[in-house]
C-alpha cells in the first residue's frame, strides 16, 4: 500500500506539481484497479469532499499522459484506469458481469502478437483482451 508521501514522490518524479486532487486520484486508482471514472470520483470525494468532476477528469488525463496510470477501454465498456504501467500485461473481461482482471503477457507461441505487416511502425506494445466468464458467472450459468 502506498502512502500519500509515496504518491507525492511519484508525481515529482515525472515533474508534475503535487496537488491534493492528483494525489487523491492516484491513490483512488491504486486502491481500485480497473475502476471507471464515476467510481474514482466517488472515492476521491470521500477523501476530498470539495473536489470537482473537472479536477478529477483533468487529473486522470494528466496522470495518464505522464505514464503514472493507464487507461483501458474494453469493447462495450467505459474507460477504466489502473496503476499497473510499464509492462505489457493484458486483461481478461467477464462477458456477463464486466469484471476485469490482469493477465501477464502471453506465454508460448504467440503468432498474433507479431504483426503480419508493421506498415513501417516501430511496434512497442500489443493490446490483447481475453473474453469469457468469471468463476462466479460461470457457476451461475450452470445452475
Amino acid at each position: 500500500m502506498h502512502t500519500a508521501m509515496e504518491f507525492q514522490q511519484l508525481l515529482r518524479g515525472v515533474s508534475l506539481r503535487v496537488t491534493a486532487p492528483r494525489v487523491a486520484v492516484l491513490s483512488a486508482v491504486h486502491d481500485n484497479p480497473h475502476a471507471d471514472t464515476d467510481t474514482i470520483i466517488r472515492v476521491v470525494r470521500s477523501r476530498l469532499s470539495a473536489v470537482s468532476h473537472q479536477a478529477v477528469y483533468d487529473s486522470l488525463r494528466t496522470l495518464t499522459a505522464a505514464g503514472l496510470i493507464r487507461c483501458i477501454q474494453p469493447s462495450g465498456s467505459v474507460a477504466r484506469y489502473e496503476t499497473r504501467v510499464g509492462d505489457n500485461h493484458h486483461h481478461v473481461v467477464c462477458r456477463a458481469c464486466g469484471s476485469i482482471a490482469d493477465v501477464d503477457c502471453a506465454v508460448g507461441e504467440s503468432p498474433c502478437l507479431t504483426a503480419s505487416h508493421d506498415h513501417g511502425f516501430t511496434i512497442d506494445e500489443a493490446e490483447v483482451i481475453y473474453w469469457g466468464l468469471c468463476p462466479a458467472c460461470a457457476t451461475a450459468q450452470r445452475y
